[in-house]
């Protein structure tokens, strides 16, 4: 639903995270689902309408602050409980790379999407894991690399993080795939 209203509204965005790498590797439960946007201030008016009380739960105000700040705001579903983080492009060539590369693709049964590309969810769950250490982004990868790895491109990784500076995290993901 949420991308539907995304594109309905021509808000441009990617589906990242949990439901990105489930896409390509091994699915599992997640509450919220992450998907970076583009948005602008007129924008914020018409989220909140189509994301109303009742059923959701948003702040305009929350929303106006992320544009402002580049950060990321939540819609919540109010009777599931399930979240939405929607978090603003950064402006950097990483990011502006990844965004221009996402594709189509089928998230559930039925529903097309933009999503990005595996090597660019290999590269920010290596950010996740340097930024937390959660075992959950390394065994993302380690499903993606399983079920997809013969579409990843291993040198756009390599290059990437570097760059970013998680060529140890790339490293070790490698040996621990290898391994098994």
């Amino acid at each position: 639903m949420v991308v539907g209203v995304l594109e309905e509204l021509h808000i441009p965005y990617m589906v990242v995270g949990s439901f990105a790498s489930g896409a390509y590797g091994e699915p599992r439960m997640t509450q919220d689902i992450d998907i970076v946007v583009e948005l602008r201030y007129g924008d914020a008016e018409s989220l909140c309408k189509r994301f109303a009380p009742p059923d959701f739960y948003v702040e305009p105000e929350s929303i106006r602050q992320a544009i402002h700040t580049c950060g990321q705001f939540n819609i919540i579903h109010g009777a599931s409980g399930n979240k939405i983080d929607l978090m603003l492009l950064h402006d950097s060539p990483w990011n502006a790379k990844q965004f221009e590369r996402r594709q189509r693709l089928e998230i559930v049964e039925g529903c097309q999407a933009s999503v990005a590309k595996p090597e660019d969810v290999i590269l920010s769950k290596m950010l996740w894991y340097k930024e937390g250490g959660s075992e959950k982004h390394l065994r993302d990868i380690a499903g993606i690399l399983k079920i997809s790895g013969d579409q990843v491109d291993h040198d756009y990784v390599a290059a990437w993080s570097k760059r970013l500076e998680v060529e140890d995290v790339w490293e070790a993901v490698q040996r621990r795939v290898q391994k098994k």
